[in-house]
C-alpha cells in the first residue's frame, strides 16, 4: 500500500543545500496537429479530454507515493515522508524549477529526485471529442475529472463563454474557509478549456 511504501521517511530532515532557484511549478501542455492530440505533463497538473461526455484522462498526476516515482526519488538519494512529501517538503514528484532536488551529479536529469521529464500521451481525435480541459491541482484537489467535465459541458450547452465557465470552476472550487476544508480549495488554480467542436 502507499502508506507502507512511504513509511521510511518519518522523522527525517531535508539536508539538501539551497539553490539559486528555490521555487518550482508543474506543467501540462497540449498540441493538436493533423487530428492528433499530444499532451506532455510534469507534475500534478492534469489534462482531460471530454469524449462523448466522458472524461478521458490524458495525463497522470505525478505524486511521490506512486511506485515508479518513489523508486526514482530514493535512487537519487531522497526520501518520502508518510505524509507523501519528498524530503519532507514537496508533495509532487515532477516539476520545473525546484533545483535543490536536481543536484545529484551521479544521476541523469530524468532520474533526479524531482525531475522535469514529462510523460507524453498521444491520441487521435474522434468525432465525439468535445473539449480539452487543462488545469492545475487546485482544481483537481476539489473536483474529479468527470465532475469537472460535467460542470463544463453543462455550461457549454447553456451557451456560456469559456472564460465565464473557467471563472465558475474557480468559484466552485475556492473554499470560503480552507481551515474547515483541510486546506482544500485554498491552493492556486489555473485552467484552460479548448473547444474541439463548434
Amino acid at each position: 500500500s502507499p502508506l507502507q511504501l512511504l513509511s521510511g521517511g518519518g522523522g527525517r530532515m531535508c539536508t539538501l543545500p539551497p539553490s539559486h532557484v528555490e521555487a518550482g511549478c508543474t506543467a501540462v501542455v497540449a498540441a493538436v496537429r493533423d487530428g492528433v492530440l499530444t499532451v506532455a505533463n510534469a507534475g500534478d497538473s492534469r489534462a482531460v479530454l471530454c469524449r462523448g461526455g466522458e472524461a478521458l484522462p490524458l495525463s497522470e498526476d505525478h505524486k511521490p507515493a506512486q511506485a515508479r516515482e518513489l523508486a526514482r526519488i530514493e535512487a537519487a538519494g531522497g526520501f518520502v515522508t508518510p505524509q507523501g512529501r519528498v524530503n519532507g517538503n514537496l508533495n509532487l514528484s515532477r516539476a520545473l524549477g525546484d533545483l535543490k532536488y536536481k543536484g545529484n551529479t551521479a544521476v541523469a536529469r530524468a532520474e533526479q529526485m524531482i525531475t522535469a521529464e514529462p510523460d507524453v500521451k498521444v491520441v487521435r481525435l474522434e468525432a465525439s471529442d468535445e473539449f480539452l480541459l487543462l488545469a492545475c491541482d487546485g482544481v483537481w484537489d476539489v473536483m474529479t475529472s468527470q465532475q469537472c467535465v460535467d460542470f463544463v459541458r453543462e455550461r457549454i450547452a447553456k451557451g456560456m463563454a469559456l472564460e465565464e465557465i473557467v471563472s465558475e470552476i474557480f468559484d466552485a472550487c475556492i473554499s470560503e474557509d480552507p481551515k474547515t476544508t483541510g486546506g482544500l480549495g485554498g491552493d492556486n488554480m489555473t485552467a484552460i478549456i479548448v473547444r474541439l467542436k463548434q
